[in-house]
């Protein structure tokens, strides 16, 4: 079972010729290096004990968060939705305090 971008393909066990392992797992590695970083910067890393970069068959990089207690997924959701607001309301901030053009 594979979902529309592939996320859900199998990780890569068995390597294939031509498929860009090193680039995909790179990119993981990267991404979930500052992932570590800003979950360690919120005292957060012994949540994500499991944090890893992989690849799956098809090269796509992925990053694992490995197996978390619930409330270490509450509270990684409510840091994205929370983080979210705080976008939101820059934008709107910023919408509204644009001088007027006559």
């Amino acid at each position: 079972m594979t979902d529309r971008r592939g996320v859900v393909a199998k990780r890569a066990e068995n390597l294939m010729p031509g498929v860009p392992y090193v680039r995909g797992w790179a990119q993981a590695r990267r991404s979930a290096g500052a992932l570590a970083a800003q979950l360690t910067a919120l005292g957060l890393e012994s949540d994500f004990p499991g944090l890893t970069a992989d690849v799956n068959v098809s090269g796509d990089g992925l990053v694992r968060l490995g197996t978390i207690r619930p409330e270490a997924a509450l509270m990684l959701a409510e840091l994205i939705v929370s983080g979210l607001a705080a976008e939101t309301a820059m934008a709107t901030d910023a919408l509204t305090e644009e001088p007027a053009t006559a």
